[in-house]
């Protein structure tokens, strides 16, 4: 077994060019894999069963004396490097089958979406841009419009004027937002997003687009522009988020999902039926949406415990 491990580094390292990082630890991976079979007193590649596989792979979750407990992450990398190995000494006649085909890498935990209080939110949208600017308008049409509409970053300045209908002050705006794998949606645009954008449409952007010498193709279309006229980045907008933030003196961490998962939680909390708030994320299906109802139970749970006479008995 020493003799395949060898083979099958070799294999990685010449025929697949692996990095050598990436050999170190695939080596390292598979020594203790040896180490496991040695004392469960397996001596050949056909003596190794499903079932001493998944024992494994228990082994690296509890640790021992000698190894620490693996993550999810780590576990599921040696399981991974454990399953490259049988699969090759299969193909190049080593093994006669693989006991390792059916063992699934332990599924990380999942990573609760990180949304900010309505009023961080609420002192970001007002710190947006200096103070009587036109990127300041931009920047604030942008922020209200992504946590008006749960938009993603790439989405937002993916907008072209077009996509957006302010409609009215009764009937209330939509935007048409394009998503991952070309799925469109619509979804409403409420008050104050309607009305930063319409603000920086009539008094902003008309300024932008003159300030720059590119084709009017490029400039006539896309809703948020830079100070060149040219459409806004994705890394630029989340870089109004950033300092948005800091102006606010917001200490909470902020990504290029902050303002989204911080409408899908605000939406929850408020009340909203889990599949509508899918519908308006633009997710597939409704297991990815359900990850914020963990949010809203800790929520509910806070106040639960506030206010219950008998919660802490």
């Amino acid at each position: 077994m020493v003799r395949a491990v060898r083979t099958y580094l070799d294999h990685l390292g010449v025929e697949r060019g692996l990095a050598a990082n990436t050999l170190t630890s695939y080596k390292r991976d598979l020594r203790r894999y040896l180490e496991y079979l040695d004392g469960a007193g397996v001596t050949a590649l056909d003596q190794v069963s499903e079932q001493t596989v998944q024992g494994f792979l228990m082994a690296l979750r509890e640790g021992d004396r000698d190894h620490p407990p693996l993550s999810a992450s780590s576990a599921g990398r040696t399981v991974v490097a454990v399953r490259g190995f049988h699969k090759f000494a299969v193909r190049d006649g080593l093994a006669t089958l693989d006991p390792s085909a059916s063992v699934r890498p332990p599924s990380p935990a999942k990573r609760l979406p990180k949304a900010l209080s309505l009023g961080d939110v609420e002192a970001i949208l007002e710190a947006a841009g200096a103070p009587g600017t036109v990127l300041a308008l931009r920047d604030r049409a942008l922020l209200e419009l992504l946590y008006g509409t749960g938009a993603r970053i790439s989405e937002a300045v993916g907008l072209d004027v077009d996509d957006l209908d302010l409609g009215s002050a009764e009937s209330g705006g939509t935007v048409l937002l394009r998503g991952k794998g070309g799925k469109e949606r619509i979804v409403p645009v409420g008050r104050f997003a309607r009305e930063a954008v319409e603000a920086y449409l009539t008094r902003a952007r008309p300024g932008l687009v003159s300030a720059s010498s590119k084709a009017a193709t490029e400039r006539a279309g896309a809703m948020f522009l830079n100070a060149r006229g040219g459409r806004l980045s994705r890394q630029s907008a989340w870089t109004v988020i950033v300092r948005s933030a800091e102006r606010a003196g917001v200490t909470a961490e902020v990504s290029p999902h902050t303002m989204r998962h911080s409408f899908a939680t605000h939406l929850l909390e408020g009340g909203a039926d889990v599949r509508v708030v899918q519908e308006l994320l633009g997710h597939a299906s409704v297991t990815t949406t359900q990850v914020y109802t963990l949010v809203t139970v800790d929520s509910l749970r806070e106040v639960y415990a506030a206010a219950h006479p008998r919660a802490l008995s």
